[in-house]
């Protein structure tokens, strides 16, 4: 008989967090079926809840022509069903199905979904409270492994304790179609040069000294380097979960820098999992990770479909505007000549490359929002045959059983591509104004200094 979510069953679902697109709920629930699992809710954005498509299909005309290959998405009824089979489909055969999980669609009652809404609101972040709200013309829930835990969910006596990492893009681009005025992203990260527009706009409160090309390095010390980063300025790039409950990061939106009291707090919960005396316990887990970073090489396959964006944004905007048949606003703004000279070659294209660009920019764009799950449990004195992978932790000489996940896989919307660019050229801009600004306190400061020694 087919399962169906109803009112009495949104009690046992508790807030984890949330995107973009959806909600995240843990099940706490006694239920066999449930039990170690996670939900998915759609959102929807709240200025667009009456304008909901009459389309009998997800995806727009434009992003049937990219999908064309993939018959299920192209004629998914909407847009969480499309993203799952998308999941399955695009981003399991490239990360490999052991790290890939695409869930499994249950339904839903409206009044389960109207009655989470209540229940969660309170725990939402104001700004995502604001911007959307759960969508209750959607009749499903996505139900997927809770990858916080291990499969059998927590066993007496057993631990668990789980990272969640927001890698971002882990390379430079080199792009021949970057514009002079946009050099600079050959030699500092968009992950880096945001930070100076989040800062501005309030959206950050301190500037994160994370770089991704640290994390992607390969090199031990890099990594242990982004990983003590990350956990100093976590913002939502780095959680960390207790036998599947949140004890370090932001729920639905950044964290604070990490403080004393903080710190503390994590260093009390890591009693029961990692060894070593006060203060050291931190330090410890950091390590773990970095060493399970290093040894699972799972960066590098990552990192591979992040660079199927072989022409930057500067590059697949104007594929873009060739396969919506529109004039490409980008030529516009430089002029005929500026624009002739440097991308003509990409507007003479046949649709099919430009398709091609397209879909790998927006499958490069998933890898590059995606999230890392590692969870880690302490391997018990002697035990073997276990089947999962293990790494050993040296300053504690313990053992620990591995496994790691990549969540957040969403299909990203072709139309994006335009908010790609706007943002890109934001970014680039509040990096330089940061810039000049720094340059001209310096001179500033100097000029100063000479005057008092005279």
């Amino acid at each position: 008989m087919e399962v169906v979510l109803e009112k009495k069953d949104a009690a046992e679902w508790v807030y984890r967090g949330e995107g973009a697109a959806n909600l995240v709920l843990a099940y706490s629930g006694s239920s066999p079926a449930f039990i170690g699992k996670v939900m998915r809710i759609q959102k929807a954005a709240k200025r667009n809840v009456s304008e909901r498509s009459s389309s009998p299909t997800a995806l727009s005309m434009h992003e049937r022509l990219v999908w064309k290959d993939l018959e299920d998405v192209v004629t998914s009824s909407n847009r969480e069903l499309a993203s799952q089979l998308y999941v399955k489909h695009v981003m399991t055969p490239l990360l490999g199905p052991k790290f890939v999980d695409s869930g499994m669609r249950v339904h839903a009652s409206r009044e389960f979904l109207e009655t989470v809404e209540k229940n969660v609101n309170c725990q939402r972040p104001a700004s995502r409270v604001d911007a959307a709200k759960v969508d209750t013309e959607c009749d499903y829930v996505l139900i997927m492994s809770d990858h916080s835990l291990f499969p059998s969910g927590i066993q007496e006596g057993e631990t668990c304790i789980s990272v969640e990492i927001k890698p971002k893009c882990g390379f430079l681009p080199t792009s021949k179609y970057i514009d002079e005025g946009n050099a600079i992203k050959r030699r500092i990260t968009r992950f880096r040069m945001h930070q100076a527009l989040k800062l501005r706009d309030g959206e950050v409160s301190e500037y994160s000294e994370y770089d991704p090309l640290d994390l992607f390095s390969g090199s031990k010390d890099r990594i242990r380097k982004a990983i003590k980063d990350l956990f100093a300025t976590p913002q939502n790039n780095f959680r960390v979960f207790l036998n599947g409950s949140l004890i370090f990061g932001g729920l639905g939106g950044g964290a604070a820098s990490t403080n004393l009291v903080i710190r503390d707090k994590v260093e009390t919960a890591l009693k029961g999992v990692i060894q070593g005396g006060d203060g050291f316990r931190t330090v410890n887990f950091l390590q773990l990770v970095a060493e399970t970073v290093h040894r699972s090489g799972v960066m590098d396959q990552l990192l591979e479909i992040q660079k199927l964006d072989n022409l930057d944004i500067d590059g697949a905007i104007h594929a873009y505007y060739d396969i919506i048949s529109e004039p490409c606003m980008v030529c516009t703004d430089l002029g005929k000549d500026k624009a002739s000279n440097r991308y003509s070659s990409l507007h003479s294209l046949s649709l099919d490359e430009s398709l091609k660009i397209v879909k790998d920019f927006l499958i490069a764009a998933t890898a590059k929002d995606c999230s890392l799950m590692i969870s880690f449990r302490p391997r018990k004195d002697g035990s073997t045959g276990s089947p999962y992978n293990n790494v050993y932790l040296e300053s504690t000489k313990q053992f620990y059983d591995y496994k790691v996940h990549f969540i957040d896989l969403d299909l990203k919307s072709l139309k994006k591509l335009e908010e790609y660019y706007e943002l890109d050229k934001k970014i680039v801009r509040c990096y330089y104004e940061m810039v000049e600004t720094k340059e001209r306190l310096n001179k500033t400061t100097s000029t100063e200094a000479c005057q008092t020694a005279d």
